[in-house]
């Protein structure tokens, strides 16, 4: 296992010192780009002030996007498995029909 390393991230003006394994580095600095980029969005509305509730605001939407994201993917995996459960039961029908 890799040494821990510090990366540096800007965050809506502000720097962190994370540390982080050297192979997720390049996750850790897309998800601080995501990051400031929705609390600069939420910012540049003007209807919150303060970097604190900007920072709630902006989990709160990349929360709701995670759980939106996390649900279609279950339905897809639900329907998936629902085609493959149909396809279960023509094999079934085609096998007992060549048998008789």
């Amino acid at each position: 296992m890799s040494q821990p390393l510090t990366v540096s991230l800007r965050i809506l003006d502000k720097e962190y010192q994370v540390a982080c394994p050297p192979e997720e580095r390049y996750n850790l600095e897309e998800a601080a780009r995501h990051l400031d980029a929705t609390m600069r969005d939420i910012r540049n509305r003007g209807k919150v002030i303060g970097l604190e509730r900007i920072a709630v605001m902006a989990a709160l939407n990349i929360s709701h996007e995670m759980l939106i994201s996390k649900r279609q993917q279950q339905q897809l995996s639900g329907e998936q498995q629902q085609q493959i459960n149909e396809l279960n039961q023509r094999l079934d029908q085609a096998l007992a029909r060549h048998q008789e």
